[in-house]
């Protein structure tokens, strides 16, 4: 191949109790990106489309992970990347997870897939770090995997992918203001007590049995923050509300996607998952806010190839 067209899922990043370690891809809303081979050795982004991004190579993430991955191949060449820009940066779905995925993964896919999937995360990640100054890994290594996955490691290195129970969908909200992944850190504390641990890692252990199990019940009692979502929820506008409101009409679980400011909710089938989405819109249609809404199976595959 010297050319494809590939589709970037969108992610849930921390899924309530899983802070920097816990994500899932979803199915319905990312972005597309073309990648050609060029006699040109380096990385040029030749277009972007959709939102006002950078097309310097250095200060674009997908830029920045696809010279990560070129750093470690023996390909004289270079690429040429488009992006077609759907996820909104600041939405806290992903956007930036997105962009350095499908660099990665699309590149690897011209190459012959030299790298292996935990390597194409580590080369993502150096995009993460441009965007938000952390190389996290739990936006990119569902997005890579697909489905749900567990950095159960940073130093090594170590994600375990996670499966999805067949029915469970997810509910998106994104109110019209932007939270910068790297703002919203800033304002986390840096010390837990022993009591938050405890009720946290409790929760963890119980979200990730309850989708190994096919627990439903099991996944909304694990779905709970007790230590960053009572202080990032104060930047987002009626978060109780539409938490409260998602709850009444059989959600599963709720909470604060990535950095916010969209909020998810999980739900045992696609007609609930609707519901839910209807209860989100009354809240902010309710207060004024503008918003985007997105419903979606999670999505097992990752990045993938468009035909």
């Amino acid at each position: 191949m010297e050319e494809i067209k590939v589709f970037c899922p969108a992610t849930i990043a921390n899924v309530s109790c899983g802070f920097d370690v816990l994500g899932l891809a979803l199915d319905s809303v990312g972005d597309e990106m073309t990648i050609r081979k060029t006699s040109e050795k380096g990385i040029r982004i030749t277009k972007i489309i959709g939102q006002d991004l950078p097309l310097e190579t250095d200060k674009n993430v997908a830029g920045v992970a696809a010279l990560a991955l070129m750093e470690k191949s023996d390909y004289d060449g270079g690429f040429e990347i488009e992006i077609d820009k759907r996820i909104k940066p600041g939405s806290g779905i992903g956007s930036s997870a997105a962009s350095s995925t499908g660099a990665v993964w699309g590149i690897n896919e011209l190459l012959g897939k030299p790298f292996s999937n935990l390597e194409l995360v580590k080369f993502a990640m150096q995009g993460e770090k441009l965007a938000s100054d952390v190389a996290h890994a739990d936006n990119v290594a569902p997005a890579i995997y697909g489905g749900f996955t567990l950095v159960r490691s940073y130093n090594p290195l170590d994600i375990i992918p996670i499966p999805t129970p067949s029915e469970l969908f997810a509910t998106v909200i994104h109110p019209q203001i932007e939270i910068k992944t790297s703002d919203s850190r800033k304002i986390l504390k840096t010390t837990i007590s022993m009591q938050q641990g405890i009720q946290q890692w409790g929760n963890l252990g119980g979200l990730i049995a309850g989708l190994f199990q096919n627990d439903y019940d099991l996944i909304g009692r694990s779905l709970h923050d007790h230590i960053v979502e009572p202080i990032r929820s104060i930047l987002i506008p009626a978060f109780d509300d539409i938490k409260a409101n998602a709850l009444k009409v059989g959600a599963l679980g709720s909470g604060i996607s990535g950095s916010g400011p969209s909020i998810f909710a999980l739900s045992k089938g696609e007609e609930i998952a609707q519901q839910v989405a209807e209860s989100m819109k009354e809240t902010y249609q309710n207060i004024g806010v503008d918003f985007d809404i997105h419903i979606s199976k999670v999505n097992s595959q990752g990045v993938k190839k468009i035909t």
